[in-house]
Order: C-alpha cells, then sequence, then structure tokens
C-alpha cells in the first residue's frame, strides 16, 4: 500500500508540474521585421527566392507594424498581378519585369523609411 501511495503522490506531482507549465507557457509566435521584408526583396530581385519562401513570409500577417503589414500586402498585391511561378521552376524569375520594378521601388522606400527612422533614433 506505501508503494502504490508513494507512485500515486509522485505521478501526482509530475502532473501537476505538467499542467503549471502548460499553463504558464506562451504559444510562439513569429514576428516579421523589416530585416526580413528586405532580405525576401533582394532574393527576390535576384532570383534566388523560391515561391514557398515568398508564400511563407508574404502570406502571414504583420500584426505589430501597420507599415509592415502595408508593405506585405503591397507584395502580396504584385505576386497576384505580376506572378509568375511557374517561369520559376524553369530557371526563370518568379515575378515578370515589370513586378520585378515595382518590388524594386518598394526595396527602395523600406530601406529609405528604415534609415530615416534609424536617424530618428540618434
Amino acid at each position: 500500500m506505501a508503494i502504490f501511495l508513494l507512485t500515486f503522490a509522485v505521478c501526482l506531482l509530475i502532473c501537476g508540474f505538467m499542467v503549471t507549465a502548460l499553463m504558464l507557457s506562451r504559444t510562439p509566435r513569429y514576428r516579421t521585421s523589416a530585416d526580413d521584408l528586405l532580405t525576401l526583396l533582394d532574393e527576390t530581385l535576384d532570383n534566388r527566392v523560391s515561391e514557398a519562401r515568398w508564400h511563407t513570409i508574404i502570406g502571414y500577417p504583420i500584426r505589430h507594424d501597420p507599415y509592415l503589414e502595408n508593405v506585405r500586402r503591397r507584395c502580396q498585391a504584385i505576386m497576384d498581378e505580376y506572378g509568375q511561378p511557374w517561369r520559376f521552376e524553369q530557371g526563370g524569375s518568379l515575378l515578370s519585369s515589370t513586378g520585378l520594378e515595382e518590388i524594386r521601388a518598394l526595396r527602395q522606400h523600406l530601406t529609405a523609411r528604415l534609415s530615416l527612422g534609424d536617424r530618428r533614433a540618434f
């Protein structure tokens, strides 16, 4: 009987710690930063980004920064309008030349905004 009570107490203690740990832990969150978007846009301009990577970053909403969310939505619109994923599989570009020009302009705008933000920090 003593072994049963000891085993029951140890199991109850372990289950209690597990429930407490699960209650106190938070759901992991992925926060897309401006650097992540710049890297993606650079890879797109260099024809190094895959369709899966593009949709992984652009398909995830950015709730912590409205400006980055607008950039993400613009990237989605560019992909919807100028996307050519079938050409990427054949060694071409993920976007048409017009789409790449819009991505280049969007990248320049994002870079300018980040450099302006860096100057304000000093």
